[in-house]
């Protein structure tokens, strides 16, 4: 069933090791076929470079394992809480990318500091609240999802493809597997030139608006004109 997403799930996942993004078994990528009401996701702690597509696991949007013989990673609770909530997401990456986890342990956001964050986000990458006691006791994973959304609650999704969560690590999406992967190795990038930037001039500025404006709006948008129709 759905073995083509399965297999893009996998070669995604693995992408993601490739990218540097990835430690140890310290994240996962998922997607959902939104016909079919199913997502395809890693499964739990299995290492890297012995998954195969077949090892990929399809649950309904409830989480009840629809195909596969393996536990579907822990995060999925958080996923199925994204794809509920944001519509236009096709695909969910979580990771714990080394500069992306340090500002998210440090619990700041990623101001923006130049256009090429810009490309990419259209403002700073938020980060979350952190989660109470009682979130963390009962449905910890979903309640991960849950601060996600209330952090971006007013802003459009697309227009800001991840968030931090405090204390945690990052969790991107995009329309596509691909894109979300990108994200990912974006929002990385992002975090380490902030930092090494900060680390220049600690009382760097935030872009200018009317330049965010600009480069994010260039590229995304009924108006965008970069790159090929």
């Amino acid at each position: 069933m759905l073995e083509s997403l399965k297999t893009d799930v996998c070669e995604m996942n693995l992408a993601l090791v490739e990218e540097g993004l990835v430690t140890q078994t310290w994240g996962n990528a998922s997607a959902i076929d939104r016909a079919a009401g199913l997502v395809a996701i890693k499964p739990s702690g299995v290492p890297y470079d012995e998954m195969t597509p077949e090892n990929i696991v399809l649950v309904d949007l409830n989480g009840r394992v629809v195909e596969g013989d393996l536990k579907p990673s822990v995060d999925l609770p958080a996923h199925l809480v994204l794809y509920s909530s944001f519509p236009d997401v096709g695909s969910v990456v979580h990771t714990h990318s080394h500069f992306a986890t340090c500002f998210a342990q440090a619990r700041r956001p990623i101001p923006c500091l130049g256009t090429t964050h810009a490309d990419y986000f259209h403002g700073e990458v938020p980060v979350t609240d952190a989660l109470s006691a009682g979130e963390v006791a009962d449905g910890y994973e979903k309640h991960i999802g849950d601060v996600i959304i209330r952090r971006l609650a007013g802003l459009d999704p697309m227009a800001f493809p991840g968030v931090l969560c405090a204390g945690h690590a990052p969790f991107v999406w995009g329309r596509s597997l691909f894109q979300a992967v990108e994200n990912a190795a974006v929002l990385e990038e992002l975090a380490r030139m902030a930092f090494h930037t900060l680390l220049i001039n600690p009382a760097a500025a935030p872009l200018e608006p009317y330049l965010l404006d600009k480069h994010f709006l260039r590229k995304h948008g009924q108006g965008a004109y970069y790159g090929q129709k």
